[in-house]
């Protein structure tokens, strides 16, 4: 959830970062099915499959499980877990189907126990590929029901089903999104100032130099993040290379098929040292290029608002971090563009991250939740309850979104022939995606590393 105006503590960046979404407090919430309509509480395994009707008639293909309990574990916390749970209190009305919640912001450390102990969920919200992969291995992973896949291959970029599949299985439906490839700017400053959005690299170069040769700063940043320091440096990378080198490349980079020493990558490099590391362009409102490396990520992008940069590359999550009474809006104090492709051989590059229902069991009950849980009535209902929710689910109603930011999120995590890519550092091992490429990436920043050393010693932390 983009909750505006909060302010992170950076010791919890790292999980939200992954999910996309802000880490407030421990709870364990769990939520209790209403009443089932009265025509559909026949008990599951009464031999029959009653008939539902008037509201609850849209929930037909998940009728006859009503008395049944499906277990769910997700990092998803109050109060975001309450409108999760409101998303589907119709269904767990017309159905009977109780969903049992629980969420917990050590999630990502308590889920392997629990598999690994005989102890699993029902459904778990998985925030990574890589621990839906760690998952399967353990065995217990259970394939989704053929509609749930169905709906998969529908309504989503076929890459999002990629990253639920594992040795050529799929097991891991997506479920949110999250938009990374982003610019936030001042709508009031560049009418006033007469800039234009910019619509390709080329021309947001362009008005980079113009606003530079007036003696301002065009770009601001901030990788400073606790112990997650770097990351948002990883994200500039990962923009450069997909916009430059397309998907293909990109797969292979993560899987370190294409090195990091490899010509397509440290050409990204450069182009991100030609950008984000340009005296010339940065660090608006904060001093020279090492300031990026000791300015928080939360406060990279204030100085927007005194007019002292004009642009940040950020994710549409960092809505939260503008000030009380920020007006967020086309027209408004800030907002944000698409971050222009660069090549015109890769389609609307996008870059993002999300969560997958990930099933440790093949009940019907279960099955039906997970189906549900993939279609476009869900996501919908959703996007109504939830500011700052946003999903890839091409058949969800791009009208139900009422906040702009989501609204623009959506518009491009949806378009079905973008070239959408999971963020990489967290494809990548550990020891890598959340470790050795944080500190290089730091180290480019604050030291001046050049490029070669950086991607030497980033490639020498991947595992042999």
């Amino acid at each position: 959830m983009r909750l505006r105006h909060l302010v992170v503590d950076s010791s919890a960046i790292d999980a939200r970062r992954r999910r996309g979404l802000l880490v407030l407090a421990p709870v364990i919430a769990a939520i209790t099915a209403l009443g089932a309509c009265s025509n559909s509480a026949n008990p599951s395994g009464s031999g029959s499959v009653p008939t539902l009707s008037g509201d609850c008639a849209k929930y037909q293909a998940y009728a006859g499980h009503s008395g049944t309990k499906v277990t769910m574990f997700a990092s998803i916390i109050s109060p975001e877990s309450d409108s999760l749970q409101t998303s589907w209190a119709d269904f767990t009305k017309c159905t009977g189907i109780t969903i049992s919640y629980e969420g917990a912001n050590d999630f990502e450390a308590q889920l392997p126990v629990r598999v690994t102990g005989g102890n699993a969920p029902d459904l778990a919200i998985i925030p990574q590929p890589g621990l839906v992969q760690q998952m399967v291995k353990t065995g217990k992973v259970a394939k989704p029901a053929d509609a749930t896949t169905a709906n998969v291959d529908k309504y989503w970029n076929k890459a999002w089903k990629a990253y639920g599949t594992v040795n050529g299985t799929f097991y891991a439906a997506p479920m949110s999104a999250n938009m990374k490839s982003l610019v936030w700017y001042s709508p009031k400053a560049f009418t006033a100032a007469g800039y234009k959005v910019p619509t390709t690299w080329t021309e947001m170069m362009a008005l980079s130099d113009t606003i530079a040769a007036k003696g301002q700063k065009p770009w601001c940043g901030g990788i400073n993040s606790g112990t997650a320091t770097g990351w948002p440096a990883t994200d500039w990378l990962e923009q450069v290379v997909l916009r430059t080198s397309g998907g293909d490349v990109y797969d292979k980079w993560v899987s370190h098929a294409v090195k990091f020493g490899s010509p397509e990558i440290t050409g990204a490099m450069q182009t991100v040292q030609n950008w984000m590391l340009n005296p010339k362009y940065v660090n608006g409102g904060f001093g020279d290029v090492k300031t990026i490396a000791t300015t928080t990520f939360q406060d990279a992008g204030k100085p927007i608002l005194t007019g002292k940069c004009s642009m940040l590359q950020q994710a549409s999550f960092y809505g939260a971090q503008w000030p009380k009474g920020t007006k967020i809006a086309e027209d408004g104090d800030v907002f944000a563009f698409y971050l222009p492709a660069i090549s015109s051989s890769v389609t609307t590059p996008v870059i993002g991250g999300g969560e997958f229902l990930t099933a440790f069991s093949n009940k019907p009950e279960v099955q039906a939740v997970q189906t549900y849980l993939s279609t476009p009535e869900w996501a919908t209902s959703r996007i109504k309850v939830a500011t700052g929710w946003v999903s890839a689910n091409q058949g969800a109603d791009q009208n139900a979104y009422t906040d702009p930011i989501d609204k623009l999120s959506a518009k491009y995590l949806t378009d079905a022939s973008a070239t959408f890519r999971f963020d990489a550092s967290d494809l990548m091992p550990a020891a890598v995606g959340s470790g050795q490429e944080w500190k290089s990436m730091t180290k480019w920043f604050a030291e001046g590393q050049a490029i070669p050393q950086v991607a030497a010693d980033i490639d020498a932390a991947f595992p042999s």
